[in-house]
């Protein structure tokens, strides 16, 4: 716990007046939305002019009864560890690839952020051209070499795959910076060290590499899974939680509700993912300490 005593008066000030403006804004714009969200979960009919009648955890003893939202939390899933997965695995090959030392590095580098920094609505609008039945790019390719076309929103599986590619673009490049970060922070050393002691390329990644960009790839998964938990654009531009609400994420289910003028519902939803998100955030952090106190104390020995 930090031992205010040892400093004085005016720094123990002046560092809190650098926390305020921080502190001001997450309560404007997380916590006292939160709340709100969670207080609107509560009542029934609720609109921002009309009445509001209160009628407890109703809303989601409704929602766990219709079982809508056990689909869609199972869709939800299932996206963001294989969304995960796929990132990480391409995300390090990319990586490793940037992290050594060849001519045009540089521009290679810059290539790779051009998905990132492109808006969300704007890849979708890209990949729903890319996969329409007629006219689409990759079913011109698949006539190429023979193949009929496919129809990639049309069944629940290939929907499910289609969404997966445009979001594993999207997020590709995220995950590279991160990890390229974490790949340059690890001493050279280490390597030639290992190379002079006969060690094989797989020994050093498995090694040397990994367990020292462990914590840097929980973060990544962290944030990314933060952000498939809360997929929404990609859904909405590409199957609107079809065919047949095979693609009906959370996210998207509860925008559904709102857009009935079901703000409880839809509220009582936005309430679960803050909880989803909350302890998997709190499991993340709690993972990345327990590594850090680990390499302290095989530090300190």
């Amino acid at each position: 716990m930090l031992n205010l005593r040892k400093y004085n008066k005016r720094e123990v000030i002046t560092g809190y007046s650098f926390i305020f403006p921080l502190a001001v804004i997450l309560i404007l714009f997380i916590l006292i939305p939160v709340i709100m969200a969670f207080i609107n979960s509560l009542y029934q009919d609720v609109s921002f002019l009309g009445e509001k009648k209160f009628i407890g955890f109703r809303n989601y003893i409704q929602l766990l009864q219709s079982g809508k939202i056990f689909s869609s939390l199972r869709f939800t899933i299932f996206f963001s560890i294989v969304s995960i997965c796929f990132e990480i695995i391409i995300g390090m090959m990319i990586a490793l690839f940037l992290n050594e030392g060849f001519k045009l590095r540089a521009w290679y580098r810059a290539l790779i952020l051009l998905p990132w920094a492109i808006p969300s609505s704007v890849t979708g609008k890209l990949w729903l051209i890319l996969y329409d039945y007629q006219f689409g790019l990759w079913n011109f390719l698949l006539s190429g070499i023979g193949i009929d076309a496919i129809n990639w929103l049309g069944t629940p599986t290939s929907a499910f795959w289609a969404i997966i590619f445009a979001n594993i673009w999207k997020a590709i490049p995220f995950v590279v910076l991160l990890l390229l970060a974490g790949l340059q922070a690890i001493p050279v050393d280490l390597y030639y060290q290992a190379k002079i002691d006969g060690s094989s390329l797989l020994k050093r990644f498995t090694h040397i590499t990994l367990p020292l960009l462990l914590p840097v790839m929980l973060v990544v998964m962290l944030f990314r899974t933060i952000d498939s938990i809360r997929v929404f654009d990609l859904i909405y531009i590409l199957t609107k939680g079809g065919p047949g609400g095979s693609t009906d994420a959370l996210s998207y289910l509860g925008y559904s509700y709102f857009g009935q003028s079901n703000y409880g519902y839809g509220s009582a939803i936005s309430v679960i993912i803050f909880l989803i998100t909350f302890a998997i955030s709190v499991l993340y952090v709690y993972v990345v300490s327990r590594l850090n106190a680990g390499k302290k104390i095989r530090g300190g020995k």
